[in-house]
């Protein structure tokens, strides 16, 4: 079922900054341009790796997720890892048969690569919140 690590999701109260960070000191050099994913309440940015991606993600809005992460985190932090899988039902319906516990409503929804996506619950990971997502159809 898992796939390629397509990226590690990084919380942070300032996606400038963060970018600066990953260019000054790390040395990256592709960084995409910051984007709104209103429904899911974030802003988020991608770090282009040679072999996965580094998402950042501030919280857009009041309502954001992102807000109590941060707030026990000021500084940020490894929110998640994202693997993909082929079929995103398929996999929430083996692990949900497994007993893992899909976040939300456990309906896919639209992540930031414009494919489907779920969490599992980080109790059923062995304290690492997991998304999955569908792989996408074109290169990213």
């Amino acid at each position: 079922m898992i796939g390629r690590l397509n990226h590690v999701g990084v919380a942070t109260p300032s996606i400038e900054a963060s970018v600066a960070l990953y260019r000054d000191l790390l040395g990256a050099t592709g960084a995409g341009e910051p984007f709104d994913l209103p429904a899911q309440g974030v802003r988020v940015c991608f770090i282009d790796l040679p072999n996965s991606q580094i998402e950042l993600i501030e919280p857009l809005g009041e309502d954001s997720p992102i807000h109590g992460f941060l707030a026990k985190n000021p500084k940020g932090g490894q929110h998640h890892v994202c693997y993909e899988v082929e079929d995103i039902i398929a996999a929430r319906n083996a692990l949900r048969a497994k007993g893992a516990t899909i976040l939300g409503t456990g309906e896919p929804r639209i992540g930031a690569h414009g494919t489907p996506i779920v969490f599992v619950h980080p109790k059923d990971m062995g304290g690492v919140l997991v998304e999955l997502m569908e792989t996408p159809k074109e290169p990213h």
